[in-house]
C-alpha cells in the first residue's frame, strides 16, 4: 500500500510541473485559436539555457527560471510579431504548421550547438530525498513542483485579478465584443502569446532537473503537452491543470506497474481515448459542430 501512495504521489508531483509547461499551450489556443506546436522546442531549448547557465554560473536551476522565464517572453513577442500574427485568421491549420517549422528550426539550432548529445541539470540535492512517514519524495521534484504550483498561481492572479488578465479573457470569449470595447486585440495576443512561451522557459528550467534532454526530446514532450490539454480541454487552464495531474499519475503508474518503456506511449493513449469518448475534454465545451455532428 506505502507504494502505492508513493507513486500516486510521485505523479501529482510530476503533473505540477506539467501543468506549467502545458498552462501556456492552451492560454495561446484560448485567446488565440493557435496551437503552438513548437511550445515543445522552446520548452527544450529553455532546459539548454538553464544547462549553460548552471554550468557555468553553478546557480540553482529553479532560481534560473527567474532568467529564462523573462528571455522567452522576449522570444515569444518576437515570434508573434514576425511570424504567429500573419497566420492567426488562417486557422488552426496553418498555425500547426508554422509553429512546426519553427520546432524544427530550434531543433536543427539546438543540434548544430550542442549536438544530439543527453544533458541533464544536477545540482547538489538531485540525489536527496525527503522522508515523511513511510514514503520518500525526491527532493529535487518536492522542489519544481513547488516552483510550479507558485508560478501557476501567479498567472492564476494576472489573468483574474488584472486589467491585461480581463482584456485576456475578454478577447478570448469574444473578440468581436473586446474590440467594441475599446481593447487593443492584436496587443493582448501578442502579450497572451509572450506569456505562454514564458511559461516554457519556466517550464524548461523545471524540466531540466527532472529529466535528461536533447533536441529531438521536443516530439516526446510536445504530444504530451497535447495530451494533457485535449483531456482537460483545449483552452481551459483549469483543465490543463486537472489533465497535467492525470498525466502525471498515469505516467507515474504505468512505469511502477507495467513498464518503464510504456510511459511514453500514455499520452497518444490519453488522446485517441478523449477523443473518441469527449472530444472537449474534461472542462471544454461542445461547440455547435460538435453537437450538430452525426453520430
Amino acid at each position: 500500500m506505502t507504494g502505492f501512495v508513493q507513486t500516486i504521489v510521485l505523479g501529482l508531483l510530476t503533473g505540477g510541473v506539467y501543468a506549467l509547461a502545458a498552462s501556456g499551450l492552451t492560454l495561446v489556443f484560448g485567446v488565440m485559436n493557435v496551437i503552438n506546436v513548437a511550445h515543445g522546442a522552446m520548452l527544450i531549448l529553455s532546459a539548454y539555457l538553464t544547462w549553460v547557465i548552471w554550468r557555468d554560473t553553478g546557480l540553482d536551476p529553479l532560481l534560473i527560471a527567474l532568467i529564462t522565464t523573462p528571455m522567452m517572453f522576449v522570444l515569444g513577442w518576437v515570434l508573434y510579431w514576425v511570424a504567429i500574427r500573419r497566420v492567426r485568421s488562417a486557422g488552426a491549420s496553418m498555425s500547426v504548421l508554422l509553429t512546426f517549422a519553427i520546432a524544427l528550426i530550434i531543433e536543427g539550432a539546438l543540434g548544430r550547438i550542442w549536438k544530439g548529445v543527453f544533458r541533464a541539470v544536477t545540482p547538489s540535492y538531485f540525489n536527496e530525498a525527503i522522508t515523511i512517514g513511510s514514503i520518500r519524495l525526491p527532493t529535487a521534484k518536492v522542489y519544481a513542483c513547488a516552483v510550479a504550483i507558485l508560478l501557476l498561481v501567479l498567472l492564476w492572479l494576472l489573468l483574474a485579478k488584472t486589467w491585461l488578465g480581463r482584456a485576456i479573457r475578454a478577447s478570448s470569449e469574444n473578440i468581436t465584443a473586446a474590440r467594441l470595447m475599446g481593447i487593443d486585440v492584436t496587443a493582448v495576443a501578442a502579450l497572451a502569446f509572450a506569456i505562454g512561451v514564458s511559461t516554457a522557459g519556466a517550464g524548461g528550467s523545471l524540466i531540466s532537473v527532472l529529466y535528461a534532454f536533447m533536441p529531438a526530446t521536443h516530439y516526446q514532450w510536445i504530444s504530451r503537452l497535447l495530451g494533457i490539454i485535449v483531456l482537460g480541454g483545449l483552452g481551459s487552464l483549469a483543465g490543463a491543470f486537472v489533465g497535467a495531474l492525470a498525466m502525471g499519475v498515469a505516467e507515474s503508474l504505468t512505469t511502477a506497474y507495467i513498464a518503464p518503456r510504456w510511459q511514453t506511449i500514455v499520452p497518444y493513449v490519453v488522446i485517441m481515448v478523449v477523443l473518441l469518448v469527449r472530444p472537449q475534454g474534461i472542462f471544454g465545451q461542445r461547440t455547435r459542430e460538435d453537437v450538430l455532428a452525426p453520430t
